[in-house]
Parts: structure tokens; C-alpha cells; sequence
């Protein structure tokens, strides 16, 4: 049968092919006409072999959780009604040429419904007081030279309103780049197409579809905290 056409070539080879020479790549056609075993070429790689899905999740699961904290970076900066260090948390100063963030120059503390900025170097307590006029906070800065004070005024009902409604413009942003890394992460294992098993491929997808839910959930539960702080008067 087949083995026997092989083993002929074989024998063939060794006996003529150096008189003849139709060894080596002679005898490989001869070895792949005989129908002899084919051995899968060393080093091969399929794709399947290759793709990591627990790897491939835990990736598009870091982008996820990098979306949740700028989101939570964002709300940071938006008044809530209270007194709190982080309503200065986006004010860069000009320091010798370089935008330096506020909370690397100075301490920030809350002293009743005002906050008390104190530069580390008093040289540049001007500029800090220029940085918060330019910052749009809706608090006058009171710059007795070395100290610069904002009295935080209590928030109307229409302006709770217009800032639950940034709070929530904030919110959908995240959402929608959530659901771009789920897209990306599902195109990725539909470019691998037959290359990987499709319970592998499903399987995957269904991992990504309940980390996005799971992700979307977080969002919603930091929105709504935020909302509380926002509305309470």
C-alpha cells in the first residue's frame, strides 16, 4: 500500500540517487509523489495556537477600567455644593514657564465653606491667584500675599441642574468609549476568522459582552453617587 510505495522510494533513493542524482530535493518530490506522510513543517504556527483569551479580556479589561477613572477624574472637578480640594483638581499654574499643576505647588485645605490655597514658594502666590482667576471656578480668589482663600457659595437649584447635566454628559462619554473597546475586542477575533474554533471565538465575545455590562453597571453606580453629592443641599 502506501507504506510500501515509500519504502521502495526509499530504497531507491539510497541505492541510485547519488549515482543519478535525484536525491535530496529530487527524492523530496519523489517522497511527496510516493504519498508518503506528510509532517506538519517545524516552527508551523496556527493562529488558534497563538491566541490567548483570557489575555485578550484582561486587556480590553484594563481599557475598560482606565475609561471608568477618567470618568471619575472629570466629576472631580465639577462643584458638588461643599468645600473640597478636588474643585481644583484640572488648575495649572504658570511656574517659571511650565504648566505645573496647583496640588504640586501649594497646599489646599478647607477652612468652613472656603478653601485655603498656601504656596510652597510665596514668590508665586500671584501667579496662583492669576491661575484660579483664569480658571473659571466661579470663586474670587482673596490674595493676602501669602495665602489665597475662595469662599465657596452655595449652588442654586438651576445651577445643581446644569451641573448634573455635565455630571451625566461626563457619564455617557465613558459609556461610549466602552462599548469602542468592545467593538475593537470583537473585531480583533473576527479578523482571526476560521483560524480559531468558533466556541473559542463565542466564548470570547461572551467574556467582552459581560465585562462591558459589568463595566456599564460601575458607571451608572458612579453617577449616581455623584448626583447625590450634587443635588444635596
Amino acid at each position: 500500500g502506501e507504506m510500501l510505495i515509500y519504502y521502495v522510494a526509499l530504497v531507491l533513493s539510497a541505492s541510485f540517487g547519488p549515482r543519478f542524482g535525484f536525491g535530496g530535493p529530487v527524492f523530496g518530490s519523489a517522497f511527496l509523489l510516493a504519498g508518503a506522510p506528510r509532517r506538519p513543517i517545524a516552527g508551523a504556527l496556527r493562529m488558534s495556537d497563538s491566541f490567548d483569551d483570557k489575555a485578550h479580556v484582561s486587556s480590553a479589561k484594563d481599557k475598560m477600567g482606565k475609561s471608568v477613572e477618567a470618568l471619575r477624574s472629570n466629576l472631580q472637578s465639577l462643584r458638588t455644593g461643599r468645600a473640597s480640594p478636588d474643585l481644583l483638581s484640572k488648575v495649572t499654574v504658570d511656574y517659571y514657564g511650565a504648566e505645573t499643576p496647583l496640588n504640586q505647588l501649594a497646599t489646599i485645605s478647607i477652612s468652613g465653606t472656603s478653601l485655603v490655597v498656601s504656596p510652597y514658594d510665596k514668590s508665586c502666590v500671584n501667579d496662583v491667584d492669576k491661575a484660579l482667576r483664569e480658571a473659571n471656578l466661579g470663586m474670587t480668589p482673596n490674595n493676602d500675599g501669602e495665602l489665597i482663600r475662595l469662599n465657596v457659595p452655595p449652588l442654586t437649584e438651576d445651577r445643581r441642574k446644569d451641573i448634573l447635566k455635565q455630571a451625566k454628559g461626563f457619564g455617557e462619554d465613558a459609556k461610549v468609549a466602552v462599548r469602542n473597546i468592545r467593538r475593537a475586542a470583537n473585531d480583533d477575533v473576527k479578523k482571526l476568522g476560521k483560524d480559531i474554533s468558533e466556541d473559542l471565538a463565542k466564548g470570547t465575545n461572551e467574556s467582552i459582552q459581560k465585562l462591558t455590562d459589568s463595566t456599564i453597571k460601575d458607571i451608572d453606580k458612579v453617577i449616581t453617587d455623584k448626583e447625590k453629592d450634587i443635588m444635596t443641599v
